[in-house]
């Protein structure tokens, strides 16, 4: 748990430290002196509505950043009418990018209505250039803007924009250092994300997230083992470790460290029941990995390892410097292993070029590997990456048609899966009370399938026996036995 004290202790009579993360705390200082001004004279509590979209990692700096601006005084309050409202951005799909110009779109009228309302846009789509400039032609009113590599800058932004009353604009186009040390918020209390890695080095053609996530840099393994104990010691129980591929953490150390070596450490602190990590890339699982994670008592029965494309020759153009056989090898080896592996994997149908024999490669690694569930998508262009310009764009009817035949498969095998371990008595995390019964707790294995089951709130948080009483395709219905 963070130590406010070090906040509490920072002098705010002077000019601001050099150093990170101690110039971080100063500022924080500052903005919450002036939120209490601003309570006193509107005569309530500033509010705050966060917007994350994306993925764990994008998540996981939301935590930051929420946990900065509830310091200084902030409390969560609606869209619409917040004091505070922060939209942390993905850029994967450019889909991604229209639904946040149109929420800006609707914020234009808010902020006429509270000119007092002071709105942030960070993350990876503040990483392009042309997004910055439309933002600053067509959405002047935004306050903030800051992307994917100073995060933990915020209360400084904050400040300067409160000192400045103008547009403040804080994009770095490379990463000056890893940065930690600051407040967090957990969504649970019994299970965290920890960040061991930053950046990709992967260049997969489809894909910007190199372009705005920069370059791989790790994180010291004592600083990552030091973050957990403190973790454990704070009541977490399971930890999710997060890179963009993990499975390359420790090249850029000064005294390089495998991600294998990272996880044998990990497994050592006492109290800590699992361990989680994603995502992995498959030319970079090494068999050290497989070693430590079949010897682990504590490494979860999951892994989610991308595949993309089933076809070589698509898998060439794609970038992912593996073949079919290359993957396949790799999962002969897993389950040799670890044969109650669950493996889950990323699919993407209709990349330029695919043919319908490239469609039945993936079809056939699909069948052989029996993944327990498959994120698919239809591709779509992203501008910005090498595949956006590429010829032979396959048609949308055909995509659809491939898609559909996928989703059969998938499906088809999952329930087959799920069904063969109805019976069986697991361990399983009881994490919320189910949305739809109140009556149901909800769960997860440590192969990461959901359980409902008949349960309270006083479970929450506790590892408890449940028999799986009845298969829903990707999920279960159990009973607690113990």
């Amino acid at each position: 748990m963070f130590d406010y004290n070090l906040i509490e202790n920072t002098d705010i009579s002077g000019e601001a430290p050099e150093c990170e993360p101690a110039r971080q705390y100063y500022f924080m200082k500052k903005c919450r002196l002036w939120a209490q001004e601003e309570e006193k004279r509107m005569g309530r509590k500033l509010t705050l509505s966060m917007q994350t979209m994306g993925c764990q990692m994008n998540a996981r700096d939301s935590e930051k950043l929420e946990a900065i601006l509830t310091y200084i005084g902030y409390e969560t309050g609606e869209e619409t009418v917040a004091d505070f409202v922060l939209y942390n951005t993905c850029t994967v799909r450019e889909n991604a990018n229209l639904k946040v110009y149109g929420r800006l779109g609707y914020m234009k009228n808010q902020k006429r209505k509270n000119p007092q309302m002071k709105i942030a846009m960070c993350g990876c789509m503040m990483q392009e250039p042309t997004v910055v400039e439309k933002i600053k032609k067509s959405y002047s009113f935004v306050d903030m803007i800051f992307g994917t590599h100073n995060v933990y800058k915020l209360a400084e932004i904050l400040y300067t924009q409160i000192e400045s009353e103008r547009m403040v604009i804080d994009i770095w186009q490379e990463a000056k250092g890893v940065v930690e040390d600051l407040p967090s918020v957990r969504k649970y209390s019994f299970k965290a994300g920890v960040n061991i890695m930053y950046g990709c080095n992967n260049f997969c053609s489809y894909c910007i997230v190199p372009y705005v996530r920069g370059r791989e840099r790790s994180r010291e393994p004592e600083e990552i083992l030091r973050e957990i104990r403190n973790l454990v010691a704070d009541g977490v129980i399971e930890i999710m470790l997060l890179g963009q591929n993990v499975n390359s953490y420790g090249k850029t150390l000064e005294q390089p460290m495998t991600f294998a070596e990272l996880l044998r450490e990990v497994e050592k602190i006492e109290g800590l029941e699992r361990i989680r990590f994603m995502t992995s890339h498959p030319k970079d699982l090494s068999d050290e990995l497989i070693q430590a994670m079949s010897e682990s008592k504590k490494v979860c029965t999951h892994l989610h390892l991308p595949l993309q494309s089933g076809s070589t020759d698509i898998l060439q153009k794609m970038n992912r410097r593996y073949t079919k056989e290359d993957y396949l090898g790799l999962v002969d080896r897993i389950k040799e292993k670890m044969p109650n592996i669950s493996l889950t994997t990323d699919l993407i149908v209709g990349f330029p070029g695919e043919t319908e024999e490239d469609f039945l490669e993936t079809l056939d690694v699909v069948k052989k590997v029996r993944y327990e569930s498959v994120y698919s998508f239809i591709y779509s262009k992203r501008t910005g990456t090498p595949a956006a310009a590429m010829e032979n764009q396959v048609p949308e009817d055909v995509v659809k048609d491939r898609f559909n035949r996928l989703l059969q498969t998938i499906q088809s095998i999952s329930h087959e899966i799920t069904d063969s371990k109805v019976g069986e008595v697991v361990d399983v995390l009881m994490e919320e009370v189910n949305d739809h019964d109140e009556s149901l707790i909800t769960g997860r294995l440590s192969s990461n399938a959901v359980v409902h089951c008949k349960g309270d709130e006083n479970l929450i948080g506790k590892i408890c026996q449940v028999k799986l009483t009845e298969s829903k395709g990707f999920y279960f219905m159990g009973e607690i036995v113990q």
